[in-house]
């Protein structure tokens, strides 16, 4: 909302009098109306994210997306925080990686069965160049997507030398040959551990862990930490957990702000300050093949998303030197 002018009376020696939007709605909805106090808060918020840079990381960041808990707002996170970085200037690449291809919804491009997808990248039929697509509402931000014929590929590759390494191979060969460069690449993960799975999260440099504001997030973060772990230890050792993200917030509940305060406990230098509200807003936005950040820009989901993505930008270079830190400690030991 632009600024208003508002003329005050001449006895009082302040002339014309230049309100900020917040002020003007503090003034219409007055600080008792709960609504008139969200939409301040809004306005606030997405004045102070306008006045933000998104700083680019300075090399590139791959970043696994991953919770074998389903519905937790994993996808959500990827398209979002992706088109937030997009949108901010950043040069983005999502790979789809699930089956149920809802990354490929959000972000409208083709991923009909028998269409190019990622599951011909790990095939080997097709190049990451030649089933690139590019998002209609983001120009920066490129999609690699998933059809359901990818479910099929965990029996096909069972037998490939180097099974768990296709996806790396196939993002370091189009790099190579293509000259492009990307400041962050997503990876969606599907729900669950295969090897379609550890093709994700041996591509990777990093690991991105959406946790639903529920208490069962809770009991299935454990295993999930475990098999980060497994793959640290044995095909990845260079991976490293660089972000947790706070999902389904309901500030309303004491439950969501005991969830939020437990995992900050466990993880402080890893959990993002940004929560993500619930919000029918993000849950439909996908049914119109948009993001959050497209479909409803002004909306809460879409502010806390940006608010969560300039967090991960602000991060980059700490990220950086901590993986940078771990191939240096582990060429050491070897």
């Amino acid at each position: 909302m632009a600024n208003v002018s508002r003329e005050t009376s001449s006895d009082n020696g302040r002339g014309d009098v230049i309100e900020s939007a917040s002020e003007v709605l503090n003034r219409i909805f007055g600080s008792s109306s709960g609504l008139g106090a969200q939409i301040v808060e809004l306005t606030e918020r997405r004045q102070h994210l306008e006045e933000e840079t998104y700083p680019k990381p300075s090399t590139m960041r791959v970043i696994a997306v991953a919770n074998q808990k389903g519905g937790v707002g994993k996808t959500t996170t990827v398209v979002n925080i992706s088109a937030a970085l997009a949108e901010a200037g950043a040069h983005v690449l999502v790979i789809d990686m699930d089956p149920q291809g809802n990354a490929s919804t959000a972000f409208n491009v083709e991923h009909s069965s028998g269409s190019p997808s990622v599951y011909d990248v790990l095939e080997g039929r097709m190049t990451i160049g030649e089933v690139r697509r590019t998002c209609e509402d983001f120009p920066n931000l490129d999609v690699i997507p998933s059809t359901i014929d990818l479910s099929g590929a965990e029996l096909e590759i069972a037998g490939i030398e180097d099974r768990t390494m296709l996806l790396r191979d196939s993002i370091a060969d189009y790099l190579h040959e293509t000259g492009e460069h990307y400041d962050y690449v997503f990876i969606d993960c599907a729900p669950s551990l295969g090897l379609i799975v550890l093709n994700a999260l041996c591509a990777a440099h990093e690991v991105m862990i959406p946790i639903q504001a529920e208490y069962y997030a809770l009991e299935g973060l454990g295993q999930l930490m475990k098999t980060i772990g497994l793959v640290q230890q044995t095909l990845n050792k260079h991976l490293i957990i660089s972000t947790m993200l706070v999902t389904m917030f309901d500030r309303r509940t004491i439950l969501s702000q005991d969830v939020y305060d437990e995992v900050k406990k466990h993880y402080p230098d890893i959990v993002l300050d940004t929560t993500i509200p619930r919000s029918v807003k993000i849950a439909e936005a996908p049914s119109f093949g948009k993001t959050a950040i497209a479909y409803d820009s002004n909306g809460a989901g879409a502010i806390s998303y940006r608010e969560a993505a300039l967090e991960i930008a602000k991060r980059s270079e700490h990220v950086l030197k901590t993986i940078s830190a771990q191939k240096s400690a582990q060429k050491s030991g070897d």
